[in-house]
């Protein structure tokens, strides 16, 4: 099956009176980080330099993460005729770097780099199920559609060559869940809050928490229970614990009781 396009996206349904001005500007973080997929395929080349078969795999998810990024920038210039989009990835990009000359994965192995890459795509693959299902603007809805659904085949992709690596690499359970658990507290790092200050200010002086915490009251707000469910389901595949049962269900819980209570309280704090 051949994978979608841009000349594939409904643009002539656009509908400026359906356009959340919230949602926009998170949409115009997530095209800059989506953008990013260059250099993050360049990195992920080096990690695996000599392995052929994960760097055709890689280059092709790179792609298709570009893509995402031209698609939701293209939608917030249509949303928002002064927002440019080149401007805006060159600012992030001189801000907020990827070591593309790396040789060895952050996370020292590289199946702890795929175990990694299978929660990055947990969070991309829930967030834009989630934002697809909350929208009402039809373009936007579409892309989200599409996104979604690759976000997912990525998650099946790395987890595919996890399984490989592990093979090599030996890693137990508990290696794995640490691995997992380390990825979703770097969701706290630069890279979110800076892609927020450089799509949506322009002269303003960068701070991290105050962008940070903007970004996760755009995102949070779309998220609903089952959203966090699966992501949680997804997440503990990946670390080697059991998708479905007790465990699984109690962490959703807690982690929805969680979200639920740092949006209120973005929300205190915006008001």
């Amino acid at each position: 099956m051949a994978h979608w396009t841009l000349a594939d996206i409904p643009w002539d349904q656009f509908d400026r009176a359906k356009v959340d001005p919230e949602i926009l500007r998170t949409i115009k973080a997530a095209s800059l980080v989506e953008q990013n997929g260059a250099d993050y395929t360049e990195y992920l080349c080096g990690v695996f330099h000599d392995d052929a078969e994960f760097q055709a795999v890689a280059r092709r998810w790179g792609g298709e993460e570009v893509q995402h990024g031209q698609a939701l920038g293209r939608w917030a210039t249509l949303a928002d005729p002064s927002f440019d989009h080149a401007a805006a990835a060159a600012r992030f990009t001189a801000g907020f770097r990827v070591d593309v000359n790396a040789t060895r994965s952050l996370r020292g192995t590289r199946a702890g780099e795929l175990v990694s890459r299978c929660v990055v795509e947990t969070g991309t693959s829930s967030y834009y199920t989630a934002l697809f299902e909350a929208v009402e603007e039809p373009v936007l809805k579409a892309i989200c559609h599409n996104i979604a659904a690759d976000e997912l085949r990525h998650y099946k992709l790395f987890y595919t060559h996890m399984k490989r690596y592990l093979d090599i690499e030996h890693l137990n359970r508990w290696q794995r869940f640490l691995f997992a658990l380390q990825r979703m507290r770097d969701t706290e790092d630069d890279e979110l809050a800076y892609a927020y200050y450089a799509a949506n200010e322009n002269g303003r002086p960068y701070e991290r928490r105050r962008y940070s915490r903007l970004y996760a009251r755009g995102v949070m707000g779309v998220y609903r229970w089952h959203h966090v469910e699966r992501a949680i389901a997804m997440t503990f595949k990946a670390a080697g614990l059991k998708p479905h049962g007790r465990l699984n269900i109690g962490a959703a819980h807690i982690a929805w009781w969680v979200l639920r209570r740092r949006a209120a309280r973005l929300e205190r704090i915006a008001a």
